[in-house]
């Protein structure tokens, strides 16, 4: 477990690395928090972090985004998935949007509010939740599994 405290959104790039870091070869993160907390905030600055191609927005809507990036390494394009499955009810209707193919694949697959998938989940996943603090700050604690 690892746990920091945020003043500003200028710390969340350091809190970025410290993340991708932290998870290794594990490509399932999973955001916690309640509203307002900051899980769309800290998925726009993983993305910018690799450079994706697209502009990275919540997909309350949609459910599912899909953000493409270049390894820097050999140019070969990949991808992030980002999904906000707030709007499920249950567990039927992320088996019916094709949640398995997401969780199953070789790419980063970020997934706010995913208390209704954990069953569904592999076993070699990572928690980061977000609690607000009362002085406008937050505390972020990595969690893997």
């Amino acid at each position: 477990m690892k746990e920091m405290i945020v003043h500003s959104i200028d710390e969340l790039d350091k809190i970025v690395e410290d993340l991708i870091n932290y998870a290794g070869e594990c490509r399932i993160l999973l955001f916690y928090g309640e509203i307002g907390a900051g899980k769309t905030t800290l998925i726009q600055r993983f993305c910018n972090y690799f450079e994706v191609e697209e502009r990275v927005t919540s997909p309350t809507f949609s459910l599912v985004n899909e953000y493409t990036f270049k390894n820097k390494a050999d140019q070969s394009k990949h991808l992030i998935h980002h999904l906000d499955l707030y709007r499920l009810k249950n567990i039927n209707e992320a088996i019916d949007i094709g949640i398995e193919d997401y969780l199953y694949d070789n790419f980063y697959c970020l997934i706010e509010w995913p208390e209704v998938i954990e069953p569904l989940l592999p076993d070699h996943v990572m928690k980061i939740k977000i609690q607000l603090l009362d002085n406008s700050s937050r505390k972020i604690i990595f969690l893997q599994d």
